[in-house]
């Protein structure tokens, strides 16, 4: 299984963070369990090719 490498932080109530693969990429979440579960669908939507222009 290959490492993927985040950056997060918490903001007041929310969770932040991005792939430090896609830095320009970020999302947000209620908790950190659910911000983990937003990388993940954001790390299989960038590595997919399903959003034009990701490198």
């Amino acid at each position: 299984m290959p490492v993927v490498k985040v950056m997060v932080w918490q903001a007041g109530d929310a969770w932040l963070g991005y792939l430090q693969e896609y830095p320009d990429y970020w999302t947000q979440g209620e908790s950190l369990d659910d911000l983990r579960e937003h990388l993940k669908d954001l790390h299989a939507d960038l590595s997919s090719g399903e959003i034009p222009g990701a490198s």
